[in-house]
């Protein structure tokens, strides 16, 4: 469920940026801190070539091991009551 829901934020954002294209550099600065949030691997395709393929993929790998980490906290802290 968790790393669906970052290949569709992922997949969201490519549809952000191709119904806007060009993008100018007024959108890109009022989008930009929400993308980098929903969409880490955004920061690192600023300095490296990353394909869209790549990116859905990181993004749903990045989403699944939060996912991993906010169950286990909320699973032991159920038990810990």
């Amino acid at each position: 469920m968790w790393a669906t829901a970052g290949f569709l934020v992922a997949g969201g954002w490519a549809l952000y940026a191709f119904a806007t294209f060009p993008l100018t550099n007024e959108r890109m600065r009022e989008a930009w801190t929400l993308i980098s949030v929903t969409c880490p691997i955004a920061i690192a395709g600023m300095h490296f070539p990353i394909s869209m393929y790549w990116t859905l993929v990181a993004n749903a790998a990045t989403y699944a091991l939060v996912g991993l980490i906010v169950e286990a906290l909320r699973h032991s802290l159920d038990h810990a009551k």
